[in-house]
């Protein structure tokens, strides 16, 4: 029980305390508030887009398709048109007044609103995974934000809860594989499968397809999908290392290279998602810091404004 007890706290400081925002010096912590106004100004970006663009496209069709989660307990198909533009507009003011910290509640309005737009908008057909990773991180800022006063608390909260999940939701998805199929998930006969699939959407969409070299490999040698399949997996289940520091942008970097994989055998792009994590996975709060005390250091910085920390 003692183990366990110092292994929480030991993961607590990792995730909480082990952070930029929390140094003694000066330079890093303007270097973190750089980096976390960067990453929200990415989050209501994409947030936004996403709310209007999936506005949009339920004006194409009147028909539901796909009944999951909230559609089996309200009628959206009455939210088709104008009332998914004034969803949108929810979600765009409550990102509008958390951003600009004048109403703390802000995002969490937003992320309701958005997720809203998102049943909404898969009820006439699937969505790309990548807005899973923004609405789960536009979450993360608004449960941080608002039930935190301090600024620095604001940060420190966000990062933690964020990199948990987000690790933690990787490595579920390697569980939930064996739960589902088993060891045999990453038999390569399943990519070779995967493949003809997509191709059938991609031929039907553009007229005609043909295989790149990695899909080439693979449709030839069924050992080689396997392969695939199995780094694939691998890498979603090292996918709680992210919750340490020093490991973070080694793992993160493994999982875009995985994520670009999945690309190039089945024609799955991940932009919002890769995005983030080169965003949020790499050191750049060094980068940002070092790059601050350059232009503090530079001859010509003493002709203008100052950076100030």
């Amino acid at each position: 029980m003692n183990r366990m007890k110092q292994w929480v706290k030991a993961l607590e400081q990792s995730l909480f305390d082990d952070q930029p925002i929390c140094s003694e010096s000066k330079a890093v912590r303007s270097g973190a508030w750089v980096h976390f106004r960067l990453f929200e100004l990415f989050v209501a970006a994409w947030a936004i887009a996403y709310a209007w663009t999936w506005g949009l496209y339920t004006f194409k069709s009147s028909v539901v398709v796909l009944e999951l989660g909230l559609a089996n307990y309200i009628h959206v198909a009455s939210l088709f048109g104008l009332p998914s533009m004034v969803i949108a507009a929810l979600v765009t003011l409550g990102i509008a007044v958390s951003i600009t910290r004048l109403w703390r509640w802000g995002y969490l309005i937003a992320i309701l609103a958005l997720h809203l737009q998102y049943v909404v908008r898969f009820s006439q057909g699937e969505i790309p995974h990548s807005s899973n990773l923004i609405g789960f991180a536009l979450l993360a800022l608004g449960v941080g934000i608002a039930t935190h006063k301090d600024p620095v608390a604001q940060v420190r909260f966000t990062w933690g809860f964020l990199w948990f999940f987000v690790g933690l939701g990787y490595t579920s998805a390697a569980v939930s594989k064996l739960v589902g199929t088993g060891i045999t998930w990453i038999d390569g006969q399943h990519l070779v499968l995967w493949i003809h699939e997509k191709a059938i959407d991609y031929a039907s969409m553009t007229g005609a397809w043909s295989p790149n070299v990695l899909q080439s490999a693979i449709l030839n040698s069924a050992w080689v999908g396997t392969l695939s399949l199995f780094i694939g997996w691998f890498t979603e289940a090292i996918g709680v290392l992210m919750w340490f520091r020093r490991l973070r942008p080694w793992v993160v970097l493994v999982t875009i290279g995985m994520h670009f994989g999945i690309t190039w055998t089945m024609n799955i792009v991940f932009v919002a998602f890769v995005m983030q994590l080169i965003l949020t996975g790499f050191p750049w709060v060094e980068w940002i810091t070092t790059l601050q005390q350059k232009t503090r250091m530079s001859p010509s910085s003493s002709d203008g404004p100052t950076l100030k920390s």
